[in-house]
């Protein structure tokens, strides 16, 4: 099974590729390390080294046969164009496209973690994962709230954020989404994997108007 993952969701952006007979020595000149992953610092306001890394991997191994996307929660327009690409990419390759959440691939050597983030408005989100799927449902807080809410996590709990957040330290460490874990997690054909029409991550309610249905006139 050759699989990609597209990661994006972060200010690291990652791509990841696993193919059984791939050969770790033959892509050294690629910087890609043993376990065919590749990073790079995500601006989101310049797409281009995004798409120059997916081109570098097809051009290197050919067209996937699965692709995984991280939806988040993260940069919206990040994963929107990690969702337009992959899109691309499966009808070019005739590839099954699946979707899972980012927190659910951070690079923790545990599998059970918890999870933080900045929320806009002020707020922070907090997920708990277990086993490398989400647990219950995404809470939102705020700066108070939330210091209420990891003083009832169990020490031995890791607490990790993309984020940068100073006013939770020391309590939590910075981790990103990785693009290799979501590759293997992709290797599980029966996971609970979102499937197209693939959506972002949204920890609120969608803000937008409704257009009224057209009216209806009768022919005279």
């Amino acid at each position: 099974m050759k699989i990609l993952a597209l990661e994006l969701s972060t200010a690291q952006g990652s791509l990841a590729w696993i193919d059984d007979v791939s050969r770790p020595d033959a892509i050294g000149e690629h910087k890609f390390n043993a376990s065919n992953l590749l990073t790079w610092p995500n601006d989101r306001k310049d797409s281009g080294p995004f798409f120059d890394n997916v081109q570098q991997v097809v051009r290197q191994f050919g067209l996937p046969e699965r692709i995984i996307v991280g939806l988040g929660p993260g940069s919206y327009a990040g994963v929107r164009i990690a969702i337009s690409t992959a899109i691309g990419l499966q009808a070019a390759a005739g590839a099954e496209l699946v979707g899972y959440p980012s927190v659910c691939s951070m690079e923790e050597p545990t599998d059970n973690y918890a999870v933080i983030g900045d929320a806009r408005r002020r707020s922070f989100f907090f997920v708990t994962v277990s086993n490398r799927n989400v647990v219950g449902d995404y809470e939102l807080h705020d700066e108070s709230e939330m210091r209420n809410r990891l003083a009832k996590i169990s020490a031995t709990t890791p607490i990790i954020s993309s984020d940068v957040l100073p006013q939770f330290q020391p309590l939590v460490v910075q981790r990103f989404p990785s693009a290799e874990v979501l590759a293997r997690i992709a290797v599980d054909t029966d996971g609970p994997f979102s499937t197209p029409p693939l959506e972002p991550i949204y920890l609120r309610e969608t803000d937008f108007v409704k257009a009224a249905p057209p009216r209806i006139i009768p022919a005279v």
